[in-house]
């Protein structure tokens, strides 16, 4: 028997000609720019792979962050050689965003991530960490998924596996530190992708979602590259301001704290806390937090201090803490701020004291 359109078949389901077409258009675009991303980042990294395996050196780029590079550089030159490293994957960042609210039903999207489970946040991190994203790119899709899902829990989940989860990041830290550090620095991150998210999901869960999204989907209207184009504006003129603002701070924040401050050894606990505490708003770019652990440890910090740099330091910063409280609100940065933080001090205890 033949089906004609918008009738329904045999089991009463109606079948609609445009169904296969409205698939293309929904997964093929996010599908091109994550493999953009991931093959972008993937040849970097092996670069980067590579080189210190033949090296056993780290050399990142100069002039970015305090203590590595040319130290006369002032805080708008920082600022601005940070964005130079960091604009194809924060550009990645808006794209994914922009597609995720154009292209994806919410109500898809919600039935994915699921609620305040384990397993949904276990998803958020396989779909984040191939990402390899810094904490400032990857917050631009925190707020595309959370605001097309009204999903807390996994949206943080997979904003925090993008940087703390990094393949390539870990593999680096086991090359240049011993396999305590590695270890640890992987059991944390693990930690604060599956269980920080949860917490909040289960104390914040009734966040009211700050969505300006599109309603087209939900109209029936099929994608287009104008509607895609103006969610990049969107998520642009929305983001970009709180996320230099933070870095600017940051900058700031690094420029007042020389790192040689926590070279004594006198007081291992109070070294890890504070390190711990600087890292969390730091913006740091891909792998930044590597030198800067090892020159701690060049200027006598504790290994605690260190690793507490490696776990605090990619995981969040001030500019992903402003966007998530821009989505959500400052109850709900602070919780995930003061669980990294815990995250570090712990894990640099362990490593220290054990």
């Amino acid at each position: 028997m033949l089906i004609t359109a918008g009738q329904p078949d045999s089991a009463g389901r109606e079948e609609s000609p445009t169904t296969v077409r409205r698939i293309f258009y929904f997964v093929l675009p996010i599908l091109v720019i994550v493999g953009a991303l991931i093959a972008y980042k993937s040849s970097a990294a092996l670069a980067v792979i590579g080189k210190v395996s033949a090296t056993g050196v780290f050399a990142p780029r100069g002039n970015v962050i305090p203590g590595v590079g040319a130290s006369d550089a002032g805080v708008l030159t920082r600022t601005l050689n940070y964005f130079l490293v960091i604009w194809p994957a924060l550009a990645f960042g808006i794209l994914i965003s922009a597609a995720v609210s154009t292209f994806v039903s919410p109500q898809w999207l919600s039935r994915l991530l699921g609620r305040r489970s384990l397993r949904s946040q276990v998803f958020a991190g396989l779909a984040g960490a191939p990402l390899m994203l810094c904490s400032c790119c990857v917050a631009p899709i925190f707020t595309g998924v959370y605001e097309r899902s009204a999903r807390l829990g996994p949206s943080l989940g997979l904003m925090l596996a993008a940087p703390a989860l990094n393949p390539a990041a870990l593999i680096l830290t086991f090359m240049l530190f011993d396999y305590k550090v590695g270890t640890v620095r992987l059991g944390a991150s693990l930690a604060a992708v599956l269980f920080t998210g949860l917490i909040a999901d289960r104390i914040f869960g009734r966040t009211e979602v700050h969505c300006d999204v599109d309603d087209w989907q939900t109209e029936g209207r099929p994608a287009d590259f104008l509607h895609f184009l103006r969610a990049c504006a969107r998520v642009s003129v929305r983001l970009l301001p709180v996320i230099v603002i933070g870095v600017l701070a940051s900058m700031i924040i690094a420029q007042m704290i020389p790192v040689r401050t926590f070279d004594s050894t006198a007081t291992r606990f109070l070294a890890i806390a504070v390190v711990a505490a600087v890292a969390v708003p730091l913006a740091l770019p891909t792998f930044f937090e590597l030198p800067l652990a090892l020159i701690l440890l060049g200027s006598g910090a504790p290994l605690g201090a260190a690793v507490a740099l490696l776990i605090a330091g990619p995981s969040v910063n001030l500019p992903s803490l402003l966007t998530i409280m821009r989505s959500t609100n400052w109850k709900v940065a602070a919780m995930v701020a003061g669980s990294i933080w815990i995250l570090a001090v712990i894990s640099g205890t362990i490593v220290s004291f054990f």
